[in-house]
């Protein structure tokens, strides 16, 4: 089957599964008290929302700037979160994998190095994945819904124990995975895991691992740095994004469920099952701020307020654009 038509029908597929989880949400939620629940929101939050949406990108291409530099690349910060913003535009219609191919094309046009420019963008990315789902895996062991929803739910216990397992395995396997002793066999057994898996997922699954190996002798310290840069942006300007949507639906919930909350929604969106995260999204929100009393048109209405902040960064995509293709006009008028 030719490549156009397998993107084609991923695009479908995407779109089919984005539709069919927002049809079975908004059959939950009663529109005319969704109505109101709009009527009511309080809409100067979304500057918030916007504005810690596009700080969470920049401290990100902070991030990768270093990476960058590691990796022998030269790139700005400004042209790193203007590469992000054009990818978010790209992201509302097209699949994750082509949106991404976008963000690669405009640094490696720029440094000129587009084997080391897809390391560190993997190696981004991979990082983030994993900060962030050990975010979300400490919260769930400190905050344990199943027993604030539920007080005296027989064995709440569960959660926890199940969290604690997961995020051991992730640390070890990390920390391991990087090291330049113990880094080559991880790898090669975790190429081996990939072994049952569909060969599209395969491929995906070798190129990120293979890449992610160019970076064994980068240093504890660098890792650490990168870490703890992530750490930063999940906990605090993940925490900013979350905690003005919330308070523009009028969504009141412990800060510490948001955390969790936003590390849940971050990893279900690298799931690539549909567009610009659309309907995984709302029904996460939906479906986990019931427990905690929320009504369902509240917490879609805070969805979408989520969805808008992305709407906003392609937007500013749109603007650096336009400014890089007037630059260029100029620089070719010039010579």
């Amino acid at each position: 089957m030719p490549r156009r038509i397998k993107q084609i029908i991923k695009l479908i597929l995407r779109l089919s599964v984005a539709a069919v989880l927002l049809v079975w949400v908004f059959s939950k939620v009663d529109l005319s008290h969704f109505r109101q629940t709009v009527a009511t929101a309080k809409w100067q939050y979304l500057i918030g929302v916007w504005g810690s949406t596009a700080l969470f990108s920049w401290v990100q291409s902070v991030a990768l700037r270093w990476i960058l530099k590691k990796q022998d690349c030269d790139a700005s910060t400004n042209l790193i979160f203007g590469a992000t913003c054009v990818t978010s535009l790209y992201g509302l219609v097209l699949p994750g994998f082509v949106t991404t191919g976008v963000k690669w094309y405009i640094l490696k046009r720029t440094t000129g190095k587009g084997a080391n420019v897809l390391s560190a963008m993997l190696y981004n990315q991979v990082t983030l994945t994993v900060v962030m789902m050990v975010v979300g895996l400490v919260g769930l062991i400190v905050v344990n819904p199943t027993q604030a929803v539920r007080p005296g739910a027989p064995r709440p216990w569960i959660l926890p124990l199940l969290s604690v397992v997961a995020l051991a395995m992730i640390l070890l396997v990390s920390v391991l995975a990087l090291n330049e002793r113990t880094g080559g066999p991880v790898i090669r057994l975790l190429m081996a895991v990939l072994k049952p898996l569909p060969k599209a997922v395969q491929e995906k699954g070798r190129t990120v691992l293979a890449q992610i190996a160019t970076f064994q002798s980068a240093g504890w310290r660098f890792h650490l740095a990168i870490a703890l840069i992530n750490v930063v942006d999940a906990l605090l300007v993940g925490l900013l994004w979350y905690l003005f949507a919330a308070w523009a639906a009028s969504v009141v919930v412990p800060t510490s469920v948001l955390i969790w909350l936003c590390a849940i929604v971050f990893v279900l969106g690298k799931i690539p099952i549909s567009i610009a995260n659309l309907g995984v999204r709302e029904v996460t929100l939906v479906v986990l701020l019931a427990g905690y009393g929320v009504s369902q048109p509240a917490a879609l209405l805070m969805s979408m307020i989520l969805f808008s902040s992305l709407i906003f960064l392609a937007a500013l995509g749109v603007i650096y654009q336009l400014a890089w293709a007037i630059l260029a006009r100029k620089r070719i008028r010039s010579e």
